[in-house]
Parts: structure tokens; sequence; C-alpha cells
């Protein structure tokens, strides 16, 4: 293998040690559409071959969550929480090969890689302690007549559609409260990044998992060989990460079945710097907020709004800072920017950028592909954005950080909030009063006040308007799994 595409020893086995047909019913077994290319963006070199499925494949791999479902209801919590546990040990365990794995099917530089790692990891040691804490309540009607019951039960088989920005992450984030809540669930990674994901379904049966409950099925025709599934009357969850203009069709094919759907839908970020910001965190939280994964991520700064007496300074030294930014192949030693996951991405990162430019912003640094092969873009900071660029409109998932200026909070909470998503803001502030009322001004989900991270494990992740609804990690993490049933119990009256 190491000949024909270009992976060294050690990659090739790493690759190699993945099995690539689709996992159903704990077997693996082919696709009947064939087989799908997974391609390293760095290189555009084919490192890998997975199943393809077709709509009946699809239909199996329900068919086996359907029937493991009843058994699995009825698994103690405790042993469901152990599952997890051990999973989270073995991924940790494994982090270095996952790493490279992830970094040569996504692009992302292997210390990225590593962080990603245990960013998923984290989801299943957070859930393995939560099936025991499921419960109910028990009280009286006021009227003394009636006892009151409720319980929690799973909400029954599931689909989760992940994407490839964060390969194993984006899966263990649903998979996690999934299990622990007692569902099962049929999975279905991006094409272009699926070697991680099938490497999760492996660990996850060495953890104890029984088959059926987690179904694995890679296609090159996702909305075809998915809508049946969201059709059929068995399935009662449907769980998306991706672009709002997908989640919008796939709400709308769930609307048939009337799903319990979660939708992790796209952003557009603002980050907000006021004058009394140390300049120093706020550069070092834009580094984060915008840098992470090359900028293909849907928490990505996507709009800094900085205020027009100190964005000259903070534009120069973000500048600065991305001038630095070493750009390569994710495997090479000193690389801090991988590529982008394919051709079109780059070209429309390119795209906003002279956009941009053709109205009238300033490139500070970058502004340019990068090389002759592989998707690369360099790490580009534009001042004096007009307030119609596309570049503030549009999620740019790539390495570009647009400045713009504001004048007062309130021009600063409408420029924010000037946006049909509403996923996740960040404010830098030395002022208690200001963060408290921008916090709260913010139309977002999730709001990091002097820095540029939010997601964690134990938080609830998730958005508002166009940026979709549903929380996934935190203790809300669990609920989207869960349907409440209330019990009532007749009391006949007792005589003194």
């Amino acid at each position: 293998m190491g000949t024909t595409t270009g992976l060294t020893e050690r990659e090739a086995a790493v690759v190699g040690r993945v099995r690539t047909d689709l996992f159903i019913g704990g077997e693996y077994v082919p696709g009947a559409a064939g087989r799908v290319a997974v391609d390293d963006p760095a290189t555009e070199e084919t490192i890998a071959e997975v199943a393809d499925a077709d709509v009946a494949d699809a239909g199996r791999a329900l068919d086996a969550a359907v029937d493991a479902a009843p058994a699995w209801a009825r698994t103690a919590p405790r042993e469901r929480g152990e599952i997890l546990r051990r999973a989270f040990e073995l991924i940790t365990a494994r982090a270095d090969e996952l790493a490279l794995l992830m970094t040569l099917e996504m692009g992302k530089p292997v210390a990225e890689s590593r962080a990603e790692i245990a960013y998923a990891a984290e989801f299943f040691r957070w859930f393995s302690e939560e099936p025991v804490r499921i419960a109910g309540r028990f009280s009286v009607a006021p009227n003394g007549a009636t006892r009151l019951l409720t319980m929690k039960q799973p909400v029954g088989p599931c689909l989760f559609i992940t994407p490839w920005n964060f390969p194993l992450a984006m899966g263990t984030r649903k998979i996690g409260p999934a299990v622990a809540a007692g569902c099962t669930m049929v999975v279905k990674p991006a094409t272009q990044t699926p070697l991680s994901m099938y490497a999760l379904a492996g660990i996850l049966t060495e953890a104890g998992l029984p088959g059926g409950v987690l179904n694995v099925v890679t296609s090159s025709r996702t909305g075809a060989v998915m809508a049946p599934l969201i059709r059929d009357p068995r399935l009662r969850k449907l769980s998306f990460t991706g672009s709002t203009e997908v989640g919008r069709r796939l709400v709308e094919q769930s609307a048939e079945q009337l799903l319990r759907v979660s939708m992790e839908l796209g952003g557009n970020a603002p980050f907000l710097v006021f004058a009394d910001a140390d300049l120093d965190a706020a550069v070092d939280g834009a580094m984060l907020a915008k840098m992470r994964n090359m900028g293909e991520a849907c928490t990505a700064a996507n709009r800094f709004i900085v205020h027009a007496s100190v964005a000259d300074e903070f534009a120069t030294r973000l500048a600065a800072r991305m001038g630095r930014l070493v750009v390569g192949r994710g495997t090479e030693p000193g690389v801090d920017v991988g590529p982008l996951v394919d051709a079109p991405s780059r070209a429309k990162v390119g795209e906003l950028v002279a956009d941009a430019v053709d109205r009238g912003a300033r490139v500070l640094v970058g502004g340019d592909p990068v090389g002759e092969r592989g998707h690369f873009y360099a790490p580009t900071v534009l001042a004096d954005v007009a307030p119609d660029a596309r570049v503030l409109a549009e999620e740019i998932f790539g390495p570009v950080a647009p400045v713009t200026t504001f004048a007062t909070d309130g021009e600063a909470l409408a420029l924010a909030n000037g946006t049909e998503y509403g996923l996740v803001a960040y404010a830098f502030t030395r002022d208690l009063d200001r963060a408290l009322a921008v916090a709260e001004g913010l139309e977002t989900g999730m709001v990091g006040v002097n820095q540029g991270i939010v997601s964690n494990p134990a938080a609830p992740f998730g958005g508002v308007k166009h940026s979709g609804f549903g929380r996934e990690g935190g203790p809300e993490g669990i609920e989207e799994y869960l349907e409440t049933k209330y019990v009532g119990i007749a009391v006949p009256p007792r005589t003194p």
C-alpha cells in the first residue's frame, strides 16, 4: 500500500488495521454498491477504500438496530456505563494511532488530531457516569386520590449522520448518550472521513457493546440511501451535524414520522473585542477560535468585530501570529495548519477572499492558495472589510479572519446578532458588567467570555435560530435520548 498511495510503512499499517466493510449486527459485510475511495487531502492520493452501501444495506442496518433494541433497553444501567468507560480507556490508550489515522483522512496536524481524540474520549467518560443517574419522580396528586409516577425510557432506534471535520468527536458526542440511555443506532459517517468511525466501531465491540447496538454504514449517496430509513416508522430519532441547507431537508423528511430530531448546523460566530479587552488574551483567543481545525469548524470565529480604537493593533497582532504558522501535511513535524478537506472547499475560501478584496478589504497576511498539490490555503487576515462582503455573511470554513469595527456596545451586539445563525459567540472584555450584559444580549446557544474554545463534554453544545436545536453534552445531552412516561396510580380512599 505504501508504494501506491504515498503512505509510509507506519501510516499504511495504521490504515490497514481498520476494518472497512459495513458494520451491521456485529458483523462486517461488503457493500452492495462496491467501494468508495478515501483520499488524503494533503496529497490528493487514495489511502483506503471503504464499503459503499445501497438502500437495502441501510435497511439491514436498521433491522439490526431494531432487533437489538429490546434487550439493550433492558441492560443494567451500570453495565451500559462500564462499556462506555472501557471504550474511553481503549481510545485513550490508542490515541497516537487514532490521531495519525484521523490526520491521514482529514488533514489536520497530528497534534490537533490528538486533541480531538482526547475530546472525543471525554464524551464516553462523561456519559459512562450518566446511566445510573437516569431518574423519574413520585408525587401525590393535588387531590390526594392519585399517585403520579414518571419514568425515563430510551427513545428507541436512532440514525446519526456525522460530518467530516471532527470524524471521531462528532460520533462519540452522539453515540455516548445513546448508549447510556439504552438506545440502538445506525451511524452514517461522512464519505471523506469514514476510517475513524470504523475504528471506533471496533473499539466499542472490544469494550463489550453487543452486536446490533451500533451499526455503521458508509455510502457515496447519503441522501438516497438514508431517506428510506428516515421514512421508516421503526426509527424514532434523527441526529445530524452538518450544513443548515442539508439540515432543513432532513427536518422536512423527519416530519413524516414525527421523529425526535437534533440538529447541529452551521454557524457565523462573532468574535467581539471591546476597547478594554486584554489584547494579548484576545489574540490568543482569536487564534484558538479561528484556527482550530484550519477554521473548518461550525464554532470557528467567522467575524472579528473589534472596537475602532483597538482594531488596527488587534489586526496587526493577529496577522503577525497568523503569518508565523507553518502550512503543510499534518503528519510532518512542526506543521501548524493542514489542508482543507477538498478542492471545492478551498475554492470557496478563495472566492470569499476575492469578493472582500473587490469591496475594499486589505489583505494583511495570506490571501492565496499554497502549493501545487493538496488543498492548502494560507492563513489570512483581512482588514477594512465592507459590511456587505460575503465573508461576513457566509460560513467561511477556512483559515480566514475578516476584521470589521464598531463604536458602541449596542452596535457591537447588533452586528453580532445580524445573522440567521446563532451557534456560538466570543467576547473579550475586562468589565464584568459588560460581559454579563453582552452574554445575555447575544442571540447564540453558547458564549465564550475571554476564551476562544467553549466545547466541553460536561456542557450543553448547541445553537439557536438557523444553527439548529437540541443539545449534545452535559446533563442535557442524555435527555435527547429519553422519553418521559407518566403513570397515574389510583389510590383507594382509606378510612381512619
